[in-house]
């Protein structure tokens, strides 16, 4: 068996097709039932692809020569504790910080199995044909992976707004520049120009184009963070998995071989850690629904906790 970037790519749009047909024809996608499927989906698909974190940091550790493994979870813990404080201190300043580490993050990782035989035509500026280009290849990735912020503010404006509230984003001279910006139809001329920019991406940018086009942000970041990011990364964890354990790894330009049993281990390995954060997640939406009514706990719980785990695992990934 192999991953095709590119037939994944096939996949995603036949998801994509799939859900907004059920959207017009059946029923509207949307409403508390729609949100706990996110969260679902989120709490096992989205989740699994960052629960070999510890193995990737056990490798850390040996580097260091640190034979303590729970020093990992220690830190690790703290630094996604540390963001969720940083966060309810000063949101504005946090939720920034994330969308362009995230956004740099999309980016990267799903650039990653492209190259310059499978339809990478990145403008000129971009191209990584010497060391000196190879240093714009991080602007690349950003704006990427900054049509995953910029689509739902440019077509559902109000909606992303009221999303960033329910997250404790008050600061007035944030809402104002936002809807400043709305008004004047910078995240429109910026989501076309990233759509430009990405033009080698042409299916996955136009599935999530059509997906925040139709349906609500937080369905549409779900089935592109689900079905297209994590899925993604996970075919990068099962290479990981079987070049761990010194099995030979075929190279191809396009494909990478992954076999049913590197699979299922990467399953065994994932389901431990999957199952402590769904724990952590489901308990905190609990916990939350006495102050607040559902949606609005799903969502806090989904994006702040999303970006406490975020920081952490990028960290470790660049390490």
């Amino acid at each position: 068996m192999t991953y095709s970037n590119t037939l994944h790519g096939y996949w995603f749009l036949g998801i994509t097709v799939t859900l907004l047909a059920i959207n017009h024809f059946i029923i509207p996608i949307a409403g508390t039932h729609a949100n706990l499927i996110c969260l679902f989906l989120i709490l096992t698909i989205g989740i699994s692809h960052g629960s070999l974190d510890n193995l990737k940091g056990n490798k850390i550790l040996r580097l260091y020569k640190v034979k303590n493994k729970i020093i990992f979870y220690l830190v690790y813990i703290a630094l996604a504790l540390s963001l969720t404080i940083l966060w309810l201190i000063t949101p504005s300043l946090t939720l920034v910080i994330f969308l362009l580490v995230a956004s740099y993050h999309f980016g990267k990782e799903d650039s990653q199995f492209i190259d310059s035989f499978e339809n990478h035509f990145k403008p000129i500026a971009f191209i990584s044909d010497d060391k000196l280009n190879k240093k714009l290849d991080p602007i690349f990735y950003l704006i990427k992976g900054s049509i995953i912020v910029i689509a739902p503010l440019s077509f559902h404006f109000e909606e992303t707004l009221n999303i960033f509230k329910i997250l404790f984003i008050d600061n007035t001279d944030f809402i104002n520049s936002l809807t400043h910006f709305d008004e004047q139809g910078i995240f429109d001329i910026a989501l076309w120009l990233i759509a430009f920019i990405s033009i080698s991406f042409f299916i996955e940018t136009a599935c999530i184009i059509a997906l925040n086009i139709y349906l609500s942000p937080l369905i549409a970041f779900t089935v592109y963070f689900c079905f297209l990011h994590s899925i993604r990364h996970s075919a990068s964890l099962i290479k990981f998995i079987i070049l761990e354990e010194g099995k030979v790894w075929k190279k191809h330009k396009k494909f990478i071989d992954i076999d049913l049993n590197g699979i299922k281990k990467f399953i065994k390995k994932a389901l431990p850690l999957t199952f402590v954060t769904a724990i952590l997640f489901i308990s905190s939406v609990y916990i939350l629904t006495n102050y607040y009514v559902l949606d609005e706990a799903i969502l806090k719980v989904i994006f702040i906790g999303l970006a406490s785990l975020t920081f952490p695992h990028i960290l470790l990934e660049y390490l």
